[in-house]
């Protein structure tokens, strides 16, 4: 169970202190994907199946990450901090948040139907939803918001280190429990591409947005997702 106010009011400190539970609603989100592409993949072939799971996960999320996602990478037209800025804010899609939509999709889908075919393959679905929550969680806890102002990654801000460490211990015992030793390396590889992602975003934006962090969670439940359809 999932701890809520009763009176439906839900503060930064809330959201702060939810920070651990994240991966938890990873893996649960990856859970609801998983099943629905094993139910279709049964009547529909496997390429079918993975667009299945994947849509599934879209709507469960409202396409929050991939919205984060093309508002990332239209960002990248923006030659300044504050012009790449002004364009994520804006919530019109360009050609390149269109492309990494697309990649990002079909990726996903691709991952996931060669892995449907496998026995406990739609397990890494569980697996890739813990740790990319986990990722994200961990960077809006550990890094400024790049706006001034405020924004969705400032709920995060005070979360605090501990936090942040248990919600990464909980996404990589989530993977082990799923996948193994393939669990394991997978959460290596979420916490090397969270590193790689954090120190970009410092450099070039001065620090996280809502934005990014969808844009983190996306592309490392893709790798991880690739990972365990890559292994024997």
């Amino acid at each position: 169970m999932l701890p809520v106010d009763r009176r439906g009011v839900v503060t930064a400190a809330d959201v702060g202190r939810g920070v651990p539970w994240f991966p938890l609603v990873g893996a649960a989100l990856g859970g609801a994907a998983a099943l629905t592409g094993w139910a279709v993949s049964l009547v529909l072939p496997a390429t079918v199946a993975g667009l299945a799971a994947v849509a599934t996960g879209a709507v469960l999320t409202g396409g929050l990450h991939l919205d984060g996602l093309a508002d990332t990478a239209d960002g990248y037209g923006g030659r300044t901090r504050e012009r790449a800025l002004a364009i994520m804010r804006d919530h019109a899609v360009g050609s390149y948040g269109v492309v990494a939509v697309v990649l990002d999709v079909g990726l996903r889908a691709a991952a996931t139907a060669a892995l449907l075919g496998r026995q406990r393959g739609v397990l890494a679905l569980v697996a890739a939803g813990a740790l990319s929550r986990a990722a994200s969680a961990g960077l809006g806890a550990l890094l400024p918001n790049a706006r001034p102002e405020g924004g969705q990654a400032g709920l995060l801000v005070d979360s605090g280190r501990a936090r942040a460490g248990l919600a990464a211990a909980v996404g990589a015992a989530v993977a082990a429990l799923c996948l193994g030793w393939r669990g394991l390396a997978g959460a290596l590889l979420a916490a090397a591409v969270a590193a790689l992602w954090g120190r970009h975003c410092l450099r070039r934006l001065g620090g996280v947005t809502g934005d990014t962090l969808g844009a983190v969670s996306e592309a490392v439940e893709v790798l991880v997702l690739l990972l365990a359809a890559a292994a024997p």
